[in-house]
């Protein structure tokens, strides 16, 4: 039996995570690692499961530790993952465990593509992994790589006296390779059956293989990015946690109207700062979709946030008038400017009591409504928290608290389904903001109802851990078209505040 000619070929991600932990100093192997509440295995997965041109999974992890993965794909849902398999001991023999197993069931004249991807490089773009695929369409091994920013020299050891140069290459045709790799499964599958007739065959990477052994083969190479690094060393924990952290990610939005009411139609929301700006549009625009709404803040119901016995109050009413607690929102904050040398107690103790503690409080007493109905608690930082600037330490330091909480609080109840998310808005059209700088020219801010619509859409997503930015040139979506690189990177340099 064949399959006939014109059949797709079903496309295959396998992600080689054999290696150990050695060279990040760690006991346990670096891809089971947490980075941003998450193992870093399960970003690296959690891309391929969102990817559109992806059929299907499979992992080879190092020995020992598959009962690891496989909980993790339990845990997160990965349905895409079909198999996870012991890597062998080298590499090339973590390759030929997958070519064998893609192989398995095959009918002659049966196709396949495969994309070999490090499970430690898990800041993999979908536009890397669509063009791998497409170039499949066209090539037979195709490469991801990027220029060389460094000069590249060749060296030779000279006993004791060290190092010296014997040649710098021409750095404008230097690339540096990264993953994934991709190929016709027959290519690399014929590739390693000529390498194993050497006696003398080792490679670091597939294409290599290919290139050696079949070098009537060309090779296709397509642009890479910058961030998708590789988690190697001590320093690259921290640099992609790092990135993690600014990267923002978009909510999706739902498809109409009436999916708004069916979702929210007999949830309860309560929102503390529901007394104007974000929290009172929230409050709003979830009413308007059938939600039951509790909008609690000082001026309106007198609930000071940083008050514990306020907070436990206003929950207790809102579960015992409705039974439950899907959602809670916390949008109460205070911006005081000033250096920090010239401000008093009082005004450092407000400003932590609200900004931090409170929110804290929020949480903790949030956790047993939010555990019972699986449902998710949401928080607000600000560009601020990437970089702190004069006159703005208090709040900087607070909004950047917001962002670590989210992310721990994530990871701590996980376990229980509950969800953690953090929002932050470009520059807004709020009352506290009018307060700090006064009226700004029309159009230059964004508007609290766009704000609010993106955080219901958080709401009703199955996101969590995650930073959601919210930008004016588009309050809901253009934002999300930039790499989380960019996205990084433009929230570094943004130094105007937000809220």
């Amino acid at each position: 039996m064949s399959v006939p000619h014109e059949a797709k070929p079903r496309t295959t991600a396998v992600v080689l995570a054999g290696g150990t932990g050695q060279r990040v100093g760690l006991s346990i192997p670096k891809q089971l690692l947490k980075i941003a509440g998450k193992a870093v295995i399960e970003h690296t997965l959690t891309i391929f499961e969102q990817a559109e041109a992806i059929d299907e999974v499979i992992v080879l992890m190092a020995p020992g530790y598959v009962p690891d993965v496989e909980r993790i794909v339990a845990k997160a849902g990965l349905a895409k993952v079909t198999r996870v398999l012991e890597g062998g001991s080298t590499r090339n023999e973590t390759t030929e465990r997958a070519i064998a197993a893609l192989s398995e069931g095959l009918v002659e004249g049966e196709e396949r593509h495969v994309l070999f991807h490090d499970a430690v490089r898990p800041l993999l773009s979908q536009r890397v992994i669509k063009d791998c695929v497409d170039a499949l369409e066209r090539y037979s091994a195709v490469d991801v790589a990027i220029p060389s920013a460094d000069t590249i020299i060749v060296t030779r050891t000279h006993g004791e006296d060290g190092e010296f140069i014997t040649d710098v290459p021409d750095r404008s045709r230097l690339r540096r390779g990264q993953t994934p790799q991709a190929f016709k499964l027959s290519t690399i599958r014929r590739a390693y059956e000529v390498a194993a007739g050497d006696p003398n065959f080792q490679a670091t990477d597939d294409c290599s293989v290919v290139l050696k052994y079949l070098p009537d083969v060309p090779i296709h190479v397509v642009a890479g990015d910058e961030y998708n690094m590789k988690v190697t060393q001590p320093v690259d924990v921290f640099i992609a946690d790092k990135l993690f952290q600014l990267a923002s990610t978009a909510a999706p939005r739902q498809a109409d109207e009436g999916a708004y009411r069916e979702l929210l139609a007999g949830r309860t929301l309560v929102v503390f700062g529901g007394s104007y700006g974000i929290g009172a549009d929230i409050a709003t625009l979830a009413e308007s979709y059938g939600a039951r709404v509790y909008a609690l803040g000082r001026s309106t119901t007198g609930t000071h946030v940083e008050n514990p016995e306020h907070v436990d109050e206003a929950l207790s009413r809102a579960y015992a008038e409705t039974g439950r607690i899907d959602y809670v929102i916390n949008t109460a904050g205070i911006l005081r400017i000033g250096k920090l040398a010239e401000t008093d107690n009082a005004a450092i103790q407000e400003a932590l009591n609200v900004n931090y503690l409170a929110p804290v409080q929020i949480a903790r007493a949030s956790y047993k409504y939010l555990a019972e109905t699986k449902g998710q608690l949401l928080l607000y930082t600000s560009s601020s928290y990437t970089r702190g600037r004069a006159e703005y330490s208090l709040y900087s330091s607070t909004k950047a608290a917001m962002v670590n909480l989210t992310q721990a609080l994530a990871d701590e109840w996980a376990a229980d389904g509950i969800r953690v998310n953090c929002v932050n808005p470009e520059r807004t059209a709020t009352p506290m903001r009018t307060k700090a700088f006064g009226t700004e020219p029309a159009g230059s801010l964004l508007s609290s109802e766009a704000v609010a619509r993106t955080s219901l859409d958080v709401l009703l997503s199955e996101l969590t851990g995650h930073v959601i930015d919210v930008r004016q040139q588009d309050p809901t979506r253009e934002a999300t078209e930039a790499s989380g690189f960019e996205q990084a990177l433009a929230a570094v340099l943004d130094r105007e505040e937000d809220m």
